[in-house]
């Protein structure tokens, strides 16, 4: 196999439905382990995500995981997921999902440079860009 870069996204206690909520997104359909799953069926987590994923049929790779209990729970900051591409119609459709019940941060509309783009964080506490290419 070869080398690949994906987002790991930590969550707090939402890790299961932040990824079905993905699959609904992307396709495809997520894995769980739980931790109780992991050796750790007394633990107060034991139903918390110790490691989830979503691999779609279009190559897109997401991976998850709960905090544990006695964690504190850092959202996201200081980046973004991205994705892009100049399929006007699937990208806008991906961006309706994530945006809707979020908080769009820059409006979905086209840009200065000439692409269609747009930011928002997802219902999940998730940072999103979706930018639609633009043929030169």
């Amino acid at each position: 196999m070869a080398s690949r870069l994906n987002p790991y996204v930590n969550f707090n206690g939402n890790a299961r439905q932040a990824l079905e909520f993905y699959a609904s997104v992307f396709g495809g359909t997520p894995t769980f382990s739980t931790f109780a799953d992991l050796g750790a069926a007394d633990s107060p987590d034991a139903e918390r995500i110790m490691h989830g994923m979503l691999e779609t049929d279009l190559g897109f790779t997401i991976m998850g995981a709960d905090v544990t209990s006695d964690m504190e729970h850092q959202p996201m900051a200081g980046a973004s997921v991205s994705i892009s591409g100049d399929d006007g119609d699937v990208l806008r459709g991906y961006w309706d999902k994530l945006s809707s019940g979020g908080t769009t941060t820059m409006p979905f509309q086209k840009q200065a440079w000439g692409d269609e783009f747009g930011m928002c964080v997802d219902k999940f506490g998730v940072p999103w860009m979706v930018d639609i290419i633009q043929s030169q």
